[in-house]
């Protein structure tokens, strides 16, 4: 059982960039395809320079580490015409999904947000995703999705709700 203990959780920094390069090698095809919505091999290097210029305000990312290894990263892009709301995408190494690893991200991520003004994220999930749509819907129970051409699109209100027992 993946020990979520170990892992370090910290704001993506401009030394990243080769860890988030490098995590590729621990992604199959299809975790990039439902994260870019393409058949990339990597992660694209469009991704990374975007990631470079983050101004830690409107636009965050949270990554998680293990060993020094990037193993998950989460991020939000405030929407300039909607500046309340921001979009939020995940990426978790495969042998790190289904353990919690995307809740714990967004969990720091959301916080940061919310301090900033943002009060929700927008959330575009193409339909073969179904461990993403699992996700949200644990974290967000009342949430529900709008899907149309492939994808499911998510209101997520902040703060994330407590959980509830049981």
């Amino acid at each position: 059982m993946k020990q979520l203990a170990d892992v370090r959780f910290r704001p993506y920094g401009i030394g990243d960039r080769e860890r988030l390069r490098g995590m590729s090698d621990r992604l199959s095809p299809q975790s990039l395809y439902t994260r870019f919505w393409s058949g990339t091999p990597r992660i694209p290097e469009h991704y990374l320079a975007t990631l470079a210029a983050l101004d830690h305000w409107d636009r965050e990312a949270m990554i998680a580490l293990l060993d020094g290894e990037l193993i998950g990263i989460a991020e939000y892009a405030r929407d300039r015409a909607r500046p309340w709301r921001a979009d939020l995408a995940v990426l978790v190494a495969d042998p790190w999904q289904r353990h919690g690893l995307a809740r714990a991200l967004v969990a720091y991520l959301a916080p940061l947000a919310e301090r900033r003004g943002i009060t929700g994220f927008d959330a575009e999930v193409i339909l073969e995703n179904r461990g993403a749509m699992g996700a949200i819907q644990h974290g967000w129970p009342a949430v529900r999705p709008v899907g149309a051409d492939g994808a499911a699109r998510y209101d997520l209100p902040l703060p994330i709700p407590a959980p509830t027992p049981g």
